[in-house]
Formats: C-alpha cells, sequence, structure tokens
C-alpha cells in the first residue's frame, strides 16, 4: 500500500526547462488556488541555503507533487515551511553543508533529520500539531524521490522513511460554538447591516438616474458623477483631472465625507464613496456571509465559492452546489424557500435565514458589476475596487475580518469572535434535533472528521446525554413496566371475546395460562422464550427471580402464596445486605411484589397462608439462586 501523500502515478520526464530568470535565481515555484479560485504563487529560492543542491532536490520533487496532487495554498505552505527549516538547520549544524546531497552518504543527512526532528517541537508551543505536520511532509517528499527509479538516496534515509514518523501528532484546541444568544445578535447585526447596504445602493442608483453627464451638468453634482460611473461615460482620470483640490472642492462633494477627511486623499476617498454608492465593497460581504452560513451550517470557503451556476432555484427551494477545497468535496443540499407574501401584506415578518432569500439579494447586488467586469456567472461574493482608470471587480479577501466587523457594530461575544464558530453553532443545532445520531449529524463530511473537530462540548454531551436516556429508556421498558396482576373476576373475564387480545393473548395463550404451562413460580408468563432479558428463541435465563419486573409476567391469584414466600426471602435478604446494594439488585423486585400483595384482600391473603402451612408449600427457586440467597 503506497504512503499517504506519495505519488503513485507515472513519473515525469525530464523537468521542463525554465527562464533565465528562474534558473539564474534557482526559484521553484508552485501554482495553486485558493477556495475563491484565485491564482496564489508559492516560492523558494534553493540559492539562500548554504546546502543550496539539498534545497533544491526537496524542492524540485515538492513542484512535481503539487502539480500532480492540486495542492491548495495551505498545504503548499506547509511543504515550503518544512523544506526551509529542515535546510536551515542543515546549514547550521552539518560540516560541509554545501556538498549534501539525498544521493551521498557524506555528509550523514540521516543524523541531521533525526536531529531536526527531535528539536522541531521546541519551536512551536507544547501539543502543537505543527511539528508532526512538517516532519511528516518532508518524509513524503524523501519518500517520492525513493520511489523514482533515476533518483538515489543514499544512507539510511530509507529506513526512516518506512519506519516511524519519531513525532506525535499533537493536539488542538477545538472552538465551541456560539451561544444562542450571541448567535442572535450577530444574525440580528447582520440583518440590519444588509438591510442598511441595500438602502444605500437603491439610493445610489436611483440619485445616479436623476444624474446627467457632468460635461454638460457640471461637475460639483453628485448625481451627475454617480451617472457618468454608472453608465461608464467618464474614466476616473477624466473625473479627477476636473475635480479641484479637496481645499477648494464644492460643499455639495465636500459634504458627503466627513470634516476630518485628509486633504491629501480627499479625491481619491470621494472617488471610492461614490462607488460604494453603487456597488458593494468587501465590508459589505461580511453580514452577507454571515446571513448564508448560518443558514446554511455550511463553511466560510464554501460559501465565499459560490456563483450563479451553482444555484437552482425552484418555486419553494433552492439547490445549491457546495465545493469543499480541502476536502476536494462536492455535496449538493436543498433548502426550503419561504412563500411570497401577498402584495397587501401591511405588516411585513422579520427576515428570516432563508438561503434562497439570501442568494438572490446577493446575486442582484452583484449583477451590474459583473456584467460591467465582463464575469460570468455571476459569483455571490464580488467587491468593487478602484484602480485608475475605472472600477474593477475581485472576489472577496480578507481585508476585513470578521472580529472588525463585529466590533464596527457594537457586538460583544464570549469566546474569541471566530467566525468558524457560526458552522459548529449549526453542528450543535444539528445534533439537538437528530437526538444525537452521529450518522445523521456529520452529513457533509465522514464520522471521523465529526468525530475529531464537532464532537466535543455542547455535541458531545447532548450525543452522550442522548445515548444515556435511550439506554435507561429502553431498560425501564424492558425491566421495570412490572407484570400484569389479575384478580378473580378479571381471570374469569378472559374466557370473554376481546378481553385476552387486549392484554396481547390469544385463546390458546389463556388456556395454557389457566391449566399452569406457563406458571414460572412466583407468576405466570405469557411467552418464556420472548424474554427481555434473554436472546430471542432462548428460555428466561432470570425466572423467577426477576418475573416481579418483567412485562410478560401475570400475576393470577394461584400465585400468592408463592408471592408471599419471595416477599419473606427478601426481607432476609434485606437483613443481610448493604441497603444500597440491596436497592441496586432489588429494590424494584420488592416495590411490585409489595404492590402484587397489597391488591389482595386479608381473606385471600390469610387464605394463602394457611395453604403453606397445610402443604408445606416452599419457595421454587433455581439452585443457582440459592448461593445468593444463603452467602
Amino acid at each position: 500500500m503506497p504512503r499517504r501523500g506519495a505519488y503513485t502515478g507515472d513519473f515525469p520526464g525530464p523537468r521542463p526547462p525554465r527562464d533565465a530568470e528562474t534558473e539564474r535565481v534557482g526559484v521553484r515555484q508552485v501554482c495553486v488556488k485558493d477556495g475563491l479560485g484565485r491564482p496564489r504563487t508559492v516560492s523558494l529560492i534553493p540559492s539562500e541555503f548554504r546546502c543550496s543542491k539539498l534545497a533544491a532536490e526537496l524542492a524540485d520533487e515538492w513542484v512535481e507533487l503539487s502539480a500532480a496532487a492540486n495542492h491548495g495554498p495551505s498545504s503548499a505552505a506547509h511543504y515550503r515551511q518544512a523544506i526551509a527549516e529542515f535546510c536551515r538547520h542543515v546549514d547550521t549544524t552539518v560540516p560541509r553543508c554545501e556538498t549534501a546531497s539525498l544521493g551521498v552518504t557524506q555528509p550523514d543527512l540521516h543524523y541531521a533529520l533525526t536531529e531536526w526532528i527531535r528539536l522541531l517541537p521546541s519551536g512551536h508551543t507544547p501539543g502543537s500539531r505543527m511539528p508532526g505536520l512538517l516532519a511528516g511532509k518532508l518524509r513524503i517528499l524523501v519518500g517520492r524521490r525513493i520511489e523514482h527509479p533515476h533518483r538515489p538516496v543514499a544512507g539510511q534515509l530509507p529506513g526512516w522513511v518506512e519506519g516511524a514518523l519519531g513525532l506525535r501528532r499533537g493536539q488542538t484546541d477545538e472552538l465551541d460554538e456560539f451561544t444562542r444568544a450571541d448567535k442572535k445578535k450577530i444574525v440580528q447585526a447582520a440583518w440590519a447591516d444588509c438591510l442598511a447596504i441595500e438602502k444605500r445602493i437603491r439610493t445610489g442608483w436611483g440619485l445616479a438616474a436623476q444624474g446627467r453627464d457632468p460635461a454638460e451638468a457640471g461637475w460639483e453634482e453628485p448625481a451627475n458623477l454617480l451617472w457618468a460611473i454608472a453608465h461608464e461615460a467618464r474614466t476616473f482620470t477624466e473625473i479627477g483631472h476636473h475635480l479641484p483640490k479637496w481645499s477648494a472642492m464644492a460643499p455639495s462633494l465636500r459634504s458627503l465625507l466627513s470634516e476630518d477627511t485628509p486633504p491629501r486623499s480627499g479625491k481619491r476617498m470621494l472617488m471610492r464613496y461614490l462607488v460604494n454608492q453603487l456597488f458593494l465593497h468587501n465590508r459589505d460581504l461580511q453580514p452577507y456571509r454571515v446571513l448564508l452560513m448560518a443558514a446554511t451550517g455550511r463553511t466560510s470557503e464554501e460559501v465565499a465559492a459560490l456563483d450563479e451556476d451553482d444555484i437552482e432555484f425552484g418555486p419553494n427551494s433552492v439547490m445549491i452546489d457546495f465545493s469543499k477545497g480541502r476536502a476536494q468535496a462536492q455535496m449538493r443540499q436543498a433548502f426550503s424557500a419561504e412563500p411570497a407574501p401577498p402584495t397587501a401584506f401591511l405588516h411585513p415578518r422579520r427576515p428570516k435565514l432563508d438561503a434562497s432569500e439570501i442568494t438572490r439579494r446577493l446575486l442582484e447586488l452583484n449583477r451590474p458589476l459583473a456584467r460591467r467586469a465582463g464575469i460570468s456567472p455571476v459569483p455571490l461574493f464580488l467587491r468593487a475596487s478602484l484602480p485608475w482608470p475605472s472600477v474593477t471587480a475581485s472576489p472577496m479577501d480578507r481585508t476585513t475580518t470578521f472580529s472588525e466587523w463585529l466590533q464596527d457594530h457594537g457586538v460583544s461575544v464570549e469566546g474569541p469572535p471566530d467566525i468558524r464558530r457560526l458552522r459548529k453553532s449549526g453542528k450543535v443545532e444539528k445534533a439537538i434535533t437528530f437526538k444525537g445520531r452521529v450518522s445523521d449529524i456529520a452529513d457533509d463530511h465522514s464520522v471521523e472528521t465529526f468525530r475529531g473537530h464537532y464532537a466535543h462540548g455542547t455535541t458531545l454531551r447532548v450525543i452522550s446525554g442522548n445515548v444515556i436516556t435511550r439506554a435507561q429508556h429502553r431498560w425501564f421498558m424492558q425491566a421495570l413496566e412490572g407484570p400484569v396482576m389479575l384478580t378473580e373476576d378479571a381471570e374469569q373475564s378472559l374466557k370473554e371475546p376481546g378481553s385476552a387480545a387486549a392484554l396481547g393473548l390469544t385463546e390458546e395463550d389463556v388456556e395454557r395460562l389457566r391449566s399452569g404451562q406457563l406458571d414460572m413460580g412466583v407468576s405466570s408468563c405469557k411467552d418464556p422464550f420472548a424474554s427481555p432479558y434473554g436472546q430471542p428463541g432462548q428460555l428466561c435465563p432470570v425466572a423467577p427471580t426477576r418475573c416481579l419486573e418483567c412485562r410478560n409476567a401475570f400475576v393470577l391469584p394461584s400465585n400468592l402464596p408463592q408471592l408471599l414466600l419471595f416477599a419473606a426471602h427478601l426481607e432476609q435478604l434485606q437483613l443481610r445486605l448493604a441497603p444500597q446494594h440491596f436497592h441496586a439488585l432489588w429494590g424494584q423486585s420488592r416495590v411490585n411484589i409489595d404492590d402484587a400483595i397489597k391488591a389482595r384482600t386479608d381473606a385471600e391473603i390469610a387464605q394463602a397462608r394457611q395453604q403453606i402451612a397445610d402443604d408445606g408449600l416452599t419457595l421454587q427457586l433455581p439452585l443457582a439462586t440459592h448461593v445468593e440467597f444463603d452467602a
């Protein structure tokens, strides 16, 4: 079986030639795409290390592996970090490191490698997973080179690759979910922000519709400038050329910004303000990300990567195709939609977490910008940027964090302000809804991933609580329902049609009960081979000691002498056992047998005691039970 992460396909032929500049500095580059599909480049320069030959060998394996395995930015950066840290260790600890190579035995890289692994944890926090991760990445690169028939690896490194890594994986502190009160505050703030954003953009387009060409109607009216930007009639270079300095700008334009606007950047800030009246900027996308995560229960990267082709609207639902870059997985999920309110609905309800409504709003807001930039299909999360001379569109980036958005809107939460906790909140809610069934909760990833990342905190308490409750309920239903006690009149009424069926008995069962064929000692049993204490088809293994706790038992008037004898045995047993021990083993039987005796009249009890004395009756118990009673 190939090692995890090893390249198992055909090895490439000669490496592609590099351009002169790349070959001169020896740059190794890996081109990857992030969760939003944007290209990213991760580079490493072997010549920066004294052991440049070793660094180049490892970097070449990294470049080829990343191209074959389609790594993401995080994985590519970890490989680069592992190579860089190991090469720095070789530079400082290995003599004649300039000649170090995986294909030679001198200098000894096996000793340098084991020392590097031994020292790795000292550079990270206790329990960190990073040391084991970096060592594992380096082992994958060395193992890949071993598998290549024309790239020799000398010394003891092949043995290290096949053996133990030498480091534990470490542990992580998993995030807990938001409290219900905190999540409610976050969602309310997001809805309020979204409504304000949409009102601002509606006002901006309405004002642009009232404007005219500023070359004819004047450059001092905001409506004219908005008209020029909306219709792409004037470039920002031209608009900026016609606008005076901030200090000499007309009051109609200066009033759009705050009084403490820096004079040197006032003109550019005015341009940015005008663009924000027509299109979404990066901070505007935060509340929509919050609402869509809360409505779908998906991760931030999954909702931020959505575009128009991933969404299919139905009459009362929406179908969304999610892509998780880290797991390289895709999943289609349907969400019900709120029916459209009637036109005469005077008091609309408060906004709800409706995935269909949220995605419709985002698409409508981003269509003008996507059309202007020539982007198709329309991304849900698109922002306007302002390079000269025109407006361009780009995906949401990380310049505005979730914690900054919370702070700007005056929302304080318990614990770290991490947006991933919204995902955890969805998992907890699902755990409560599905009563702790892991197979239903872990629906968008493997059960192993759920146990490693979500089965803690409130989720773990919900799951364990439901498991305990179900187990208790099962035993209560099986053992604590107790027997059915029949009086003389009730026993005679079994002959009437329908009476036996009400107790789950057939006419044959009634006849066997009356004839004593189902007598188990202290009670009768409607089916000794369907005991809740044994396997199906097995004769009850605990009769008659547990008959008084079994739902299959029927206590007939003829069982009263044995009941009195069994009660006397329990009284003696109670004197010989500790109260806690007796209550745990025989407490329920004692309660049930007392109730069965109290249901009889004094005359019946006296007659049963006389029968015991006259006939010399004794308690009929299996031999094995006498060990406990007589011990």
